[in-house]
């Protein structure tokens, strides 16, 4: 690092706690030679972005290095406006290297460390570090010093600062002669400022969720760091950070793999779209603009989840018992006619029976291709079979009964039959080209196909799918899709076909354009044929000429992955894993053919009845034994006055699962106010607009209350299912009607459970009739 603030580093013997804004200021002096360098790195940035904006033609190569450049400084400028906010929050003094026999050691200096948003250097110093990277190794200090195990720091200190501003300086002492030389009691063996952490946890909330580079704790940033290339499970209960943790990890690979997951990307994959609204402005904010953020409904492109299924139907949908009715479903569109279709070719009737179709699936389904892929076999076959059969009619020999065609004679008869509207539209009828959203839409819509083809299936079960063709799909319908997709698979023969049709006539104009320019050349030219004098062709050919003439399309990674469902990315992260289905498992594992997945969950918090009871049944069917459990158990969220009372939840769901432990209370007991059912809605709306103070407030209710507490709704406060608040937080939450929470879910404890611990100060209970046995503590 450069040798500036020398005075603050020495620490002298005895330098005390009034030198605080001294100290500030040096800090202050830092941090602005730390922001002129950004704001040169932002003005070279964008006057190199406008250059080459302002280039054009040349060749295909350089039109793609152009579009990679432009990509390039578009990702900088976003990643600088990123770290505009808290740009330099650390700082760490190491101890003296003995070994060092520079001046440094002499003055009883060591190495100083600041630990920002991003790397900067100093072009004007042989390139010494100005500011580390927090995900740079020489940075991992910065969290995992402890007294017991310094690692070298002497002293770390948390810089907080607004709009360029240094606005208090927190240090923890971990050699504790320095910290008596200091005039303090030392550090505390944690990893951060206590008082950093406590702020930031204490701090009213927003709606959005902040990052939390400034404060990542020790079993954070070992999970955050991992290098583990498998499935990594992080597995933590209310309030640990889980989805934090997720993010920041997604940051730091992208920071230390950045070659690689540039090109394939990385998908974070969130329970709901409030989630994701609540977690948008994490990876931003962290400088990591390229990443595809959907829920398990929105993966399937071209398909938002819209309709609400019942939670059996959802059940069902999620189980891999449906496997079987979707493959009945494809091969039930593959049909045998009843009756022969009669057609007639060049004025000769021909049968398309039940013999020549049975003949043709069989030959299809043998192939064990894709339905629209295989439907070339079908058609092939049908058509021989009915070339063979007009070969008959039309040129049978009466005496042999030999036909007289050749086979030039035939191989013409199947050409015209191939492009035979009649011919056609009977293949047609037999074996359509089917698009999944259609399959799925006619297979729920038509009981007696649902009953054909769902014969494993219960009959409660068969009419919980039953619902009418109205266009919308259900979260639970996504993985349905996307095996149907993998059943029909996509003849794309006519796109093909068309692209070359599209390629050749833009080579033909291009050839027009250069024949053009060569006929306007003067005739005295053209005659003496000047070797020195280059012509249009002797610069450019038609095809290049022709390949200048494609526009592209300039997109993210993320935004091509996001129209692309074959695409496979370099990394995936699932948050609120637990709720996953079977089948959504098999949606995600087609995505990342790798297998290194980040999944992040609780199974205790499992709400959805298709949702994991445990990692080891979701993921070894895929990975075996190749995943690695880690743990996160301490609460930073929810107090411990609150989680006294989620603790006899949690005994009721798993008497093992240990409760996480929390790290401050709060002040607020949790209470209970019981109302009439005529009650309710006011005495609510009173204590709310009574309550409600900064930050954020979320009135959690049963599926059905929430169009009538609706009214309830403000700026800052929102009237939510359990469902809804999965991965969120609140300052304030008050809990409607518990019982009817338990009631109206299979897994109703488990909802509970997440509804109690949504808060991070003040828990009411709102409710009608007796607390459940379970929530005695508020009795």
């Amino acid at each position: 690092m450069p040798d500036r603030l020398t005075q603050d580093r020495a620490e002298p013997d005895g330098a005390p706690e009034r030198n605080r804004d001294l100290q500030i200021a040096q800090e202050q002096a830092y941090l602005s030679v730390l922001y002129d360098r950004l704001d040169g790195m932002r003005e070279y940035a964008k006057n190199r972005l406008k250059a080459v904006l302002l280039e054009t033609g040349g060749t295909p190569q350089a039109r793609t290095e152009r579009e990679s450049f432009s990509q390039l400084y578009n990702e900088d400028l976003s990643k600088y406006d990123a770290a505009e906010h808290g740009l330099c929050f650390g700082r760490i003094d190491l101890e003296v290297d003995a070994t060092d026999s520079t001046d440094s050691v002499a003055a009883g200096v060591g190495e100083t460390r600041y630990i920002g948003r991003l790397g900067i250097l100093d072009e004007k110093d042989d390139y010494e570090t100005l500011l580390l990277d927090w995900r740079a190794p020489l940075a991992r200090p910065f969290y995992l010093a402890t007294t017991a195990t310094p690692d070298g720091v002497i002293r770390r200190r948390h810089i907080r600062s607004r709009n360029r501003k240094v606005t208090a300086i927190n240090d923890e002492y971990l050699d504790l002669d320095a910290a008596r030389r200091a005039g303090t009691s030392g550090g505390d063996g944690g990893v951060g400022s206590e008082s950093a952490l406590l702020a930031a946890l204490n701090a009213a909330r927003t709606g959005h969720m902040n990052d939390i580079v400034e404060t990542i704790q020790t079993e954070q940033d070992a999970i955050i760091r991992s290098e583990h290339k498998s499935v990594l499970v992080v597995q933590g209960g209310p309030g640990t950070g889980k989805t934090a943790v997720a993010l920041h990890r997604a940051a730091y690979l992208l920071y230390t793999y950045r070659q690689q997951l540039a090109k394939s990307g990385v998908l974070i994959i969130g329970p709901n779209a409030t989630f994701l609204d609540y977690i948008g402005q994490v990876l931003p904010s962290l400088g990591e603009t390229g990443v595809l953020l959907s829920t398990i409904g929105d993966l399937y492109p071209g398909v938002k989840a819209t309709r609400e299924d019942s939670l059996r139907a959802g059940e069902v949908k999620g189980s891999t018992a449906i496997l079987e009715v979707l493959k009945q479903a494809v091969r039930d569109r593959q049909e045998i006619p009843a009756d022969p279709i009669r057609l007639a070719f060049d004025g000769y009737p021909v049968l398309l029976d039940r013999k020549i179709a049975t003949r043709a699936r069989g030959r299809a389904r043998s192939s064990r291709r894709p339905h629209n892929l295989a439907r070339p076999i079908f058609a092939s076959s049908v058509i021989d079979a009915l070339t063979e059969q007009l070969a008959q009619t039309m040129g049978a020999d009466l005496s042999g009964g030999q036909s007289l065609l050749s086979g030039t004679d035939l191989a013409e008869i199947r050409d015209e039959m191939k492009s035979d509207p009649a011919v056609q539209a009977a293949i047609g009828r037999l074996w359509p080209i089917l698009a999944p959203q259609d399959v799925l839409a006619d297979l729920f819509a038509d009981p007696k196909r649902l009953d054909r083809v769902a014969s494993s299936l219960a009959p409660a079960d068969r009419a919980e799918l039953v619902r009418d063709d109205d266009g919308e799909f259900s979260a639970a319908d996504a993985p349905l899709l996307d095996e149907l997709a993998e059943l029909l698979g996509v003849d794309d023969t006519e796109d093909r076909e068309r692209a070359r049709r599209r390629w050749r006539a833009q080579l033909a104009e291009a050839q027009d354009a250069l024949d053009i320019l060569t006929g306007s050349a003067p005739q005295d030219l053209e005659d003496e044929l000047d070797p020195e004098i280059l012509m249009a062709y002797d610069l450019i050919d038609a095809s290049q000429l022709a390949e200048r003439q494609d526009v592209r399309a300039r997109q993210t990674t993320a935004e091509r992955a996001a129209g692309d469902r074959t695409w496979t990315y370099g990394h995936v992260i699932v948050d609120e894993a637990q709720e996953l289905s079977e089948m959504a498992w098999r949606m995600v594992m087609r995505r990342i053919p790798n297998r290194w997945i980040t999944v992040v969950g609780d199974v205790a918090q499992t709400g959805d009845p298709a949702g994991a009871s445990s990692w080891q049944s979701m993921l070894e069917p895929y990975v075996a034994q190749r995943w690695k459990l880690t743990e996160l158990t301490v609460n930073y969220r929810t107090p411990a006055e609150i989680m006294a009372v989620a603790a006899d939840v949690l005994a009721a769901i798993d008497p093992g699962t240990a409760v996480p432990r929390s790290v401050r209370e709060s002040g607020h007991a949790p209470r209970a106010i019981r109302v009439t059912a005529a009650e309710l809605p006011t005495a609510l709306a009173d204590s709310v607009a009574a309550e409600h103070g900064p930050g954020t407030t979320a009135v959690i209710a049963p599926h059905d209350l929430v169009p009538e507490l609706s009214g309830l709704a403000a700026e800052s406060v929102r009237v939510l299912t359990v469902h809804d608040v999965k991965g969120l937080e609140f300052d304030g939450v008050y809990l409607v009607e518990p019982h009817r929470i338990l009631d109206e879910s299979p897994r109703g404890l488990n909802d509970l459970y997440v509804a109690l611990t949504r808060a991070t100060q003040r828990l009411t209970v709102v409710h009608t009739e007796a607390l459940p046995p379970v929530l005695g503590a508020l009795a």
